[in-house]
């Protein structure tokens, strides 16, 4: 009879099999990779489960932060939000027609 994994053990197996070859190996470039990768093991295979991740959250947060940069000496705090919305819906809202853009 087969036997049924969740996606997290199964990661987790396979990551422990790929540090077991890595560190069996020559190559001596994986260890500072491989000793992350064995202290955030748990955290790293949780992804494998639903394979959410924050990227989104990181992108915008990185959009509003260089925004912040260009607009700094802005003393209108209503237009610094004008300008994050036509930064970030603006395309989609504004001029629907100009998706390669």
């Amino acid at each position: 009879m087969q036997q049924l994994y969740y996606p997290s053990e199964l990661a987790k197996e396979k990551m422990t099999k790929w540090v077991n070859t890595a560190t069996a190996s020559d190559l001596n470039y994986f260890g500072r990779f491989i000793q992350t990768l064995v202290n955030y093991q748990e955290q790293i295979t949780h992804y494998f489960i639903a394979r959410y991740t924050s990227g989104f959250v990181k992108g915008f947060n990185s959009r509003v932060k260089v925004l912040k940069r260009r607009c700094y000496g802005l003393s209108n705090t209503i237009k610094l939000f004008q300008r994050l919305l036509l930064d970030t819906i603006g395309m989609f809202r504004f001029a629907p027609n100009m998706t390669d853009f």
